[in-house]
């Protein structure tokens, strides 16, 4: 049996390896991917933020996306329990050096730090940033599986409070961070099936009762999410569903992040996810191969992946080549490495299950006191 250990260490090295693998051809179209690199499995070394900076980041660098989720595991690791938005917001102010910013994390990710120094609540940051159906928040927040592992309920319910800082309650892009993170927590539960875990995104498209609220939108989340497993359902091979989802999701750059939202990298990384049956390498090699925001794409298949299935279906040289490139990273609000982040989130998920533990205990400590 896979250990919870190291399913976490997958998680966080699906997410990692796929960011660093992706974000070399973020942007690409699977014609330009494939006339430079056949299938792309493989780290290499590339540029992001071009207009702003010419740092070449050496091969396995993460980028924007993990440093929001580094930003999850310090906060997570630091308390040794779930966090709220006040925590992860502290966090930002201990760990952001805004001068180093620019080389790693969104333009914005220094807007709302700069907001958030000024005093704006933490709850009312997602509001004032004006892109609320952008992926940011799914394809960052694996912590929040994490910490709920086994408990889809309370990884959804994290979602809805730490993605304040990012999104609009009433967005989109938090139902779909909600859905995904709830799949997280299903993946990493010791009798989780590819069936379980995509039954779990699927009943959390109804989270909170949303169904009810009229104009809500719940129809059109289920219905995509459907629409997408149905592409799986038909394919073995993740890559050969590529072109079903160009007749989908085409859009070229028509406004900001046209590639980068969250129902469609959420539906994608689910339907790569299914038809590689869980296996995280698969997933992996497939999301980086599929064109449009392969980054995100990456960690959100892969780190699903890599929950339900560990980190030895990855190369070894990746692991290792992304650890190397953290530990030299000037940049980074973190230095830890894969092991060394998946271990703290470990001990973090069995001290909140102790408590836990102790709660029920001393609750049930007279004879007949729940029933």
């Amino acid at each position: 049996m896979i250990t919870l250990r190291e399913k976490i260490e997958g998680c966080i090295a699906g997410s990692w390896v796929g960011s660093a693998m992706g974000a070399a051809v973020e942007g690409w179209s699977p014609e330009r991917i494939e006339e430079t690199y056949g299938l792309l499995q493989e780290l290499k070394s590339y540029k992001h933020y071009t207009a702003i900076t010419d740092w070449q980041r050496p091969p396995g660098t993460t980028e924007d996306g993990i440093e929001r989720q580094k930003l999850m595991n310090s906060a997570v690791i630091a308390k040794g329990d779930r966090i709220t938005a006040d925590d992860l917001v502290q966090t930002w102010l201990r760990d952001l050096d805004p001068a180093r910013m620019i080389y790693k994390q969104e333009r914005f990710d220094k807007s709302l730090l700069e907001m958030a120094k000024a005093g704006v609540p933490p709850r009312e940051l997602g509001r004032l940033w004006p892109f609320n159906n952008v992926v940011a928040m799914a394809r960052a927040s694996h912590t929040l599986g994490i910490i709920n592992a086994g408990d889809p309920a309370g990884a959804a319910a994290d979602v809805y409070d730490v993605g304040l800082v990012y999104s609009g309650e009433m967005t989109f892009a938090l139902r779909w961070a909600a859905l995904y993170d709830a799949a997280i927590a299903a993946a990493l539960a010791p009798d989780a099936t590819v069936e379980s875990v995509i039954d779990t995104a699927l009943a959390y498209t109804d989270y909170r009762g949303q169904q009810n609220t009229p104009y809500s939108g719940y129809d059109t989340v289920r219905r995509e999410l459907e629409r997408a497993l149905e592409i799986a359902a038909h394919h073995d091979e993740p890559l050969a569903m590529r072109d079903e989802f160009y007749g989908l999701y085409f859009g070229g750059h028509h406004f900001v992040y046209s590639a980068a939202q969250a129902n469609e990298v959420v539906c994608k990384g689910l339907a790569i996810f299914i038809s590689a049956r869980g296996r995280v390498r698969d997933a992996l090699v497939a999301a980086v191969n599929f064109g449009r925001d392969t980054d995100c794409l990456a960690a959100v298949a892969a780190g699903l992946a890599g929950a339900f299935s560990g980190a030895k279906g990855l190369d070894a040289e990746w692991i290792q080549q992304v650890n190397e490139a953290t530990k030299a990273d000037p940049y980074t609000n973190s230095q830890r490495d894969i092991g060394e982040t998946a271990e703290g989130l470990h001990t973090a998920v069995l001290s909140k299950l102790e408590r836990e533990r102790r709660h029920v205990a001393v609750m049930d400590g007279a004879s007949g006191y729940l029933a």
